[in-house]
Order: C-alpha cells, then structure tokens, then sequence
C-alpha cells in the first residue's frame, strides 16, 4: 500500500480506515512528501485474506485530497488486483496476474474493438485507459519522491 499524497490532517484517518479493515491497529510512518509540499506520505506492506486491497480502497477512495496505490498479490486460486487513486482522475482497479501483468477480461477488449470500429472512441486511447495509463502517469513523480522511504509490515486479524 502506498499512500503517496494526503493532507497532514487526514493521516489519522487513513489509520483508522485500513486499521478498520485489517482488524489491528495501524501506525504508519509518514514522510514528507517533495512531490507535494505540504503533504506526506507513507508505505506499507500487508497481508490478509482476498480482497482486502479492494476493502480498503473503497475506505480511502471518498477522500479527495488523497493520491494512493494498493496491490494484491496473486494467490492459489486468486487473481491479484492493483487499485490506484487520484484526485483529478478517481479510482482505477484491474485484475493482475501471478506474473504482475494487468489482466484486461475479454469482453472489455470486445466492447473496446466494437466500440472503435463504430468510430465511437480510438482504440489505442481506450486500451490505455484499461491499463491505467493516465494514472501511472499522474502517479510517477509521486513514486520516485517515496524512494528510500521507511516500509512498515501489517497483518490483518484472521
């Protein structure tokens, strides 16, 4: 979980949300974050059932003033997921696979190709808005400030 921007302020409440999620406590190391002065940051690595990433996204997402990445690692049986956050662009989910590559399900990509062949939206535009191009750009300078930044593990209550 990476929690690249959020107001002084809201740093409590961020605690509380994931803690709310993970059934434990939560004290995160937060940083200041040079992409956004004024802001802070903080990481974390977590583990937990199937789903948590998406249980606390939908926590955090109602926050405006929040940029942040979370990702669920594939597990037996399991696809991973990746959920990005931003204030101007929302939210963004996609399926991951054991191999760390975003999964696009095939009747996306049929409606995509549908839908541009119809001249209804460019292909290449669509395709990299299923793979969450504008959020990994709006994201970057964001993650290269947190290089080097204290990581904190978390286990979620069973």
């Amino acid at each position: 979980m990476y929690v690249h921007s959020a107001q002084p302020a809201l740093c409590p409440h961020i605690e509380w949300a994931v803690a709310g999620v993970l059934g434990v406590p939560v004290d995160l190391t937060w940083t200041a974050q040079p992409a956004a002065p004024g802001t802070l940051r903080a990481q974390a690595e977590w583990e937990g059932r199937p789903g948590t990433a998406a249980a606390i996204t939908s926590s955090l997402m109602g926050w405006q003033r929040i940029r942040f990445e979370i990702t669920e690692d594939a597990s037996p049986g399991v696809d991973g997921s990746r959920h990005a956050y931003t204030p101007t662009l929302g939210a963004f989910t996609a399926v991951v696979g054991a191999n760390g590559d975003i999964l696009i399900p095939e009747d996306r990509l049929r409606n995509v190709m549908l839908m541009a062949a119809q001249g209804r939206v460019v292909l290449e535009e669509e395709l990299d808005r299923l793979l969450g191009k504008q959020w990994d750009e709006e994201l970057e300078s964001f993650r290269y400030a947190g290089e080097g930044a204290p990581v904190r593990w978390l286990h979620a209550a069973v």
